[in-house]
């Protein structure tokens, strides 16, 4: 299955929202054309005259030839109200859904839409939005690339180094693990066991020991070793929690007494599921871990997945994957047309 139709599976809780909702609105104050539906040529017996049967209604009509009803409504300023409520309520946020309706009204008001043309443009400017932010995480000669992984208490950070360890492994390249949250064995558990699946070293250290001096010690390591990447896990932090977000900041000064650059991504790892409070998340992130690109995952658990627009709306960061599962590759590179298309519920 490709990703795409995984994601459009699993993506059921934002689209089947926008789904009714563009219904329902359509369905208020709409006006019902038809159109014609061709009919199939079947050829009359040459002996006999063919007589003309009048249009068919109903099923047997649209299955056989005949008239399809459309409902329609005209886009005014009633209806982009109610679908900048509709982009809310899937956590869009208030000015990206001003945005994205702006954009679609401009040079539309007064014209009579469909559902399914809603869907589309809507689908067209959020991939526009979108866009600008999918890349990859670059990768550089620099050797070992240090990447510091960071995010609250569980939203995936464990879980995500270790697929895209496993991914970049596949990929040719030499991967080393830190398993930077020493407060919690089953963090370090679980990295060990993505690294045994990947052929991937995971360098741990004591329970309770300092984050900073593994980070430092796995640098060190990383490069004896020759290694293409060095990826970091971190505690998950909350941003309430001044004290964990000190430790973070010791973790950068410490690996930059050994490179200045480093470190050379810092990916922060959020939960679609949190919804708005991911913008929280990310503005307080920046500001102590200078976040280079985001990761979100559990797309496949919320209602909420409007959410990741907002985030390329407000903040231009990179968004390196989406994850919709638990499997290695059910975490994927963003792709804004496969995901706009996911969202809203149109085919590509």
């Amino acid at each position: 299955m490709s990703f795409f139709k995984k994601l459009k599976n699993r993506l059921t809780g934002s689209s089947s929202k926008i789904d009714e909702g563009l219904d329902a609105i359509v369905s208020e104050g709409s006006e019902t054309t038809t159109r014609q539906i061709p009919e199939p040529t079947i050829p009359a017996p040459s002996a006999e005259p063919t007589t003309q049967e009048p249009k068919k209604s109903g099923i047997l009509g649209r299955m056989f030839g005949g008239e399809e009803a459309v409902a329609r409504r005209t886009l005014d300023d009633d209806m982009l109200e109610q679908l900048e409520e509709l982009l809310i309520t899937a956590d869009m946020g208030v000015d990206t859904a001003l945005r994205v309706t702006a954009n679609m009204a401009e040079g539309r008001l007064g014209k009579k839409l469909s559902v399914p043309e809603i869907k589309q443009l809507m689908a067209d400017e959020i991939t526009r939005i979108m866009e600008p932010v999918a890349r990859p995480m670059p990768l550089y000669a620099k050797k070992p690339q240090v990447v510091l992984v960071v995010g609250v208490n569980g939203a995936g950070k464990t879980t995500t180094i270790g697929k895209l360890a496993s991914q970049f492994q596949a990929a040719g390249k030499k991967v080393v693990i830190a398993a930077g949250d020493t407060f919690r064995a089953a963090a370090v558990e679980q990295l060990q066991v993505w690294g045994d699946r990947a052929g991937v070293p995971v360098l741990t250290a004591p329970e309770g020991s300092d984050p900073a001096s593994l980070a430092f010690d796995a640098m060190t390591q990383a490069e004896a070793d020759g290694a293409d990447l060095l990826m970091i896990d971190t505690a998950g932090r909350l941003q309430n929690r001044a004290d964990l977000m000190e430790e973070l900041a010791k973790i950068v000064r410490v690996i930059r007494k050994k490179d200045p650059d480093a470190p050379h991504n810092t990916l922060l790892v959020l939960d679609a599921t949190t919804g708005q409070n991911a913008v929280q998340q990310v503005k307080v992130f920046q500001q102590l871990a200078d976040v280079s690109g985001l990761v979100m995952t559990k797309l496949d658990g919320t209602a909420k997945g409007g959410v990741l627009v907002a985030l390329a709306d407000q903040f231009g960061l990179p968004i390196h994957a989406i994850g919709v599962g638990e499997q290695i590759d059910d975490l994927a590179p963003f792709d804004p047309q496969e995901f706009s298309a996911a969202l809203v519920g149109t085919e590509l």
